[in-house]
Parts: structure tokens; C-alpha cells; sequence
């Protein structure tokens, strides 16, 4: 049976492209944002002209930044916010979310303080409570940038659960005529294939901004997808996953699309800018620069071996010069390839 009615938290570019998927689809859609003006902005000219202008909301779109009111009774919940906010906002819905509820994260980042995957945030909140609401959590993630998700381009993701039952609920909840939706169990590995690619997008983008070819971009993409590899199998992922949608097809995206926000700071570095002044010149999240800290820490954790990501951390946090982590990342000792 079709779900009816759902809410979308978070009115980013990502959120309100899955809020207008969603609507397409027939569903009612309570939309939170977390300024007013926002929400009186979308519901007074029907469109976020603020993340993505250009795409009109049909009227089964509300929005509002009542937390209470945009999750009460929703039998889904979509979180579309950004990973540093994910817990705060997840701690303030969650006195209003029914047993049953299914609630799914679209997000691609990793927790800085505790190190954890969005899922595994959400599963350590419910822990926290005496009486915790007993909810079906999922992860969505795949190759898919919201301007072309808006506009109906063809577009294929996947989605996890703990359970088949339960993934196949989400993939029947969010697979529409343009929008194909695969399922799985390896929540873990959708997640951390859909964090780390993002710091390989930035090494894409500083490649391309220091005037370098498709042989160093093609280079990145697939010695990244070992890195991400490495680390997911070290943390239980299932090595398949990685070659999928959430793997390889996000990391192509995001490494070589004009949309991608990730590429795009690395492209400005590439070109001699300053990440702060870079940050400050954009209206959304860029989530590589702070997944670059988490992931280099959890790396470390894991005693997992990741060049790309060590010398992204290196020019991201410590000043490094782009030229000069290049040169140190092609100079390493000499290995077999599959090392």
C-alpha cells in the first residue's frame, strides 16, 4: 500500500529535490526547514529559491519549521540534514516519532567527535532513551545530484536496512518512472561509500585545478575506490557493495559532474584559493571538508592505510600546498597494485 504522507527534514538542494520526487509521486510532503523565512519563502512563491531555483512545489508540499508538527504522525521521515547537525536535529524529533515509524538518512558524512555514520548516530540516540520508540532505519545513497533528481533525469540509487523486509519498504517508498531504487543490508557500506567519495572528489577537483588530465582524474577515481574499500571491509562492509551504485557510481559523479560542490572546492584549491575564503563564497555544505577530518581519524582507528585521503586532510587542514601533496602522494614506496 502507496505511504500517503511523509516528512522531508532538512530544505537543502538534496532535501527539497526528494520532497518534489516524493510529491510527483502523489505523496503529501511536510517539508521542515529550520529558518522561517525559508519556509515562507517556499510557501508563499512555491519554489526554494534559496537551494533550487527554477523547480516548482505542487501544493501537496507544506513546509514549516515546527519540528512537532513537521514529524508527528508520519509513518516515514526522511533527514536530509547536514551530517555536523544530524544529531541535534535527530535528538529534537525524536520525543516525536510513534513506534513503527520508518526514518531514513540521505546523508553523506561522517560525525566528527564520535567518528559514526548517520545510521549508527540515530541507533546510538534510540540507546540513550529508557523507553526508546522502536523504529526501521534505513540509508539512501547513490549517484544522484538534486538539480537532475528535480528535473527528471533518469537516475538510479540504492537504499539499506537491517532487515530485506525493511529495504524493500524504502526502495517501494522513494522508486518512481525516472528514479530506480536498488536494496540491500550493508547499511555500513552504503553509508561509508557515500561519505569517502566526497573526499576523493576533492583531490578530482585540486587535480583538475592544477591543469591536470583525464589520466590523473581516472587515477583518483579508481586508487579512491581501494581507500574506500579498505576501510569498509575493515569495518564489516561487504566488499560488493563498493562496485555498486553507492560505491563506484557515487565516486564517478561527484569526481567528474559540474555539480558537485566537493569537486568544486577542490577545483577552486587546485587554483591557489583559500578554503576559508572557498567555504564562505557558498550558500551550501560542501560535506568532504569536515568528512575529511572524520574519515582521517577513523583511519587512523582502523590502522587502515589511505594516501588520497591523508594528503586531502594535509592541504584541507594543515595548509598543505596542492603541488606539494601531489608530489609526496606519486612518491610513495612502490607496491603491487592490489595492496
Amino acid at each position: 500500500m502507496p505511504v500517503e504522507h511523509a516528512a522531508v527534514i532538512g530544505a537543502g538542494s538534496w532535501g527539497t529535490a526528494l520532497a518534489k520526487l516524493l510529491s510527483d509521486k502523489g505523496c503529501r510532503i511536510t517539508l521542515w526547514a529550520h529558518r522561517r523565512e525559508q519556509v515562507e519563502e517556499i510557501l508563499s512563491e512555491r519554489e526554494n529559491l534559496t537551494y533550487l531555483p527554477g523547480f516548482k512545489l505542487y501544493e501537496n508540499i507544506t513546509a514549516t519549521a515546527d519540528i512537532r508538527e513537521a514529524v508527528s504522525g508520519q509513518p516515514v521521515v526522511v533527514m536530509v540534514v547536514p551530517s555536523h547537525g544530524y544529531r541535534d536535529v535527530f535528538r529534537l524529533l525524536l520525543p516525536y516519532l510513534s513506534s513503527g515509524t520508518h526514518v531514513i538518512s540521505a546523508v553523506k558524512g561522517i560525525e566528527n567527535d564520535t567518528l559514526m555514520t548517520m545510521d549508527q548516530v540515530m541507533e546510538d540516540e534510540l540507546s540513550r532513551l529508557e523507553s526508546p520508540p522502536e523504529l526501521h532505519l534505513g540509508v539512501l545513497a547513490g549517484p544522484s545530484f538534486a538539480k537532475e533528481v528535480a528535473a527528471g533525469v533518469p537516475t538510479a540509487v540504492s537504499v539499506a536496512a537491517k532487515t530485506k523486509e525493511e529495504a524493500v519498504f524504502f526502495q517501494e517508498f522513494f522508486n518512481a518512472p525516472l528514479f530506480r531504487v536498488y536494496a540491500c543490508t550493508d547499511l555500513i557500506g552504503l553509508e561509508l561509500g557515500g561519505a569517502l567519495k566526497n573526499i576523493v572528489a576533492i583531490a578530482a577537483g585540486i587535480s583538475d585545478g592544477l591543469g591536470y588530465g583525464t589520466n590523473t582524474r581516472a587515477a583518483l577515481i579508481t586508487r579512491g575506490l581501494a581507500e574506500i574499500s579498505r576501510l569498509g571491509i575493515a569495518m564489516g562492509a561487504d566488499p560488493i557493495t563498493f562496485s555498486g551504485l553507492s560505491g563506484l557510481g557515487d565516486l564517478v559523479l561527484t569526481c567528474t559532474g559540474d555539480l558537485s560542490r566537493n569537486r568544486s572546492v577542490g577545483l577552486k584549491l587546485g587554483q591557489g584559493k583559500n578554503l576559508s575564503t572557498i567555504l564562505s563564497e557558498m550558500n551550501m555544505v560542501a560535506e568532504g571538508v569536515m568528512t575529511t577530518r572524520s574519515a582521517w581519524n577513523l583511519a587512523s582507528k582502523m590502522g587502515v592505510e589511505m594516501p588520497i585521503l591523508e594528503q586531502v586532510y594535509q592541504v584541507l587542514y594543515k595548509d598543505k600546498p596542492c603541488n606539494e601533496a601531489v608530489r609526496d602522494l606519486l612518491a610513495r614506496t612502490l607496491k603491487p597494485e592490489q595492496w
